[in-house]
């Protein structure tokens, strides 16, 4: 076989290499690129429903004296149900103040309670007709609510955008422009979080660009490593493919050579 077969067989093989791995990763090329463009023009405060939440300051009212959460955990713990607390903090519901806490079971499972702050009183879980009337009073603007869902670790899967977040939660979805389900935990009420259709196509794109379509955010996953590595390649290709395939270097190489020679 003559030397210039062998250079069209060489330049053969990388340009069809090059075409394959471009039109193998030449998609999530495009998806990191529209996600890329679909991060940097969009507000991240619209993404996360600030603009939809009723934003007016809770003073809170200290005219009665407020126990020491001791008193809640002594109660907590002599029911049997905590080996460990995590947090305290004081939180609003329904105009009066609790105590917030959370803890671990002896299954180390993490729940969490809410304690009136002035009796002590542990109270119970919210019902289906408090998480309507704490949802509603979460908005801006009032909207009619369409649906309301109980999720449970054996339900939650469908709604998936609520994830890594206290169980059981409320779901409740309202009739509005923008698609809004807000979330907020069954155990304390507190407000867990607000998703719209725009922060669904957010994070449909953040999941094609991070890879992980489970949890979104683990970066470090095989199939991220794997394409990025393949499109480091099929760069290096695409610029070896210039090399050989330019006249000019050519040129040059044929001109170095007959200098040596």
């Amino acid at each position: 076989m003559s030397i210039n077969s062998k250079r069209r067989n060489y330049k053969h093989y990388l340009r069809k290499s090059h075409r394959f791995l471009g039109v193998f990763i030449g998609l999530q090329f495009v998806l990191w690129t529209a996600g890329g463009l679909y991060f940097s023009w969009t507000n991240l405060k619209e993404i996360h429903g600030d603009h939809l939440r009723n934003e007016h300051e809770h003073a809170f009212d200290f005219k009665q004296p407020l126990i020491s959460p001791q008193a809640a955990l002594d109660n907590l713990r002599s029911s049997g149900r905590t080996e460990a607390v995590t947090t305290i903090r004081v939180v609003e519901l329904f105009g009066d103040l609790f105590y917030e806490i959370g803890y671990r079971t002896p299954d180390n499972e993490e729940e969490f309670i809410v304690a009136h702050a002035v009796t002590g009183e542990i109270r119970s879980s919210i019902t289906e007709q408090e998480a309507e009337k704490i949802a509603t009073q979460a908005l801006a603007t009032p909207f009619k609510m369409e649906n309301i869902t109980y999720l449970t670790k054996e339900n939650v899967n469908s709604h998936h955008e609520y994830r890594e977040r206290p169980l059981p939660a409320w779901a409740v979805t309202f009739e509005s422009p923008e698609n809004l389900t807000v979330y907020l935990s069954a155990q304390t009420g507190q407000i867990g979080a607000f998703r719209t259709g725009n922060w669904r196509i957010f994070d449909f794109l953040w999941m094609m660009h991070t890879m992980d379509f489970q949890a979104r955010d683990n970066i470090n996953n095989y199939l991220l490593r794997g394409f990025s590595i393949l499109g480091i390649v099929t760069i290096l290709s695409g610029f070896c493919l210039f090399f050989v395939s330019s006249k000019f270097w050519r040129g040059v190489i044929r001109r170095r050579t007959s200098t040596r020679v």
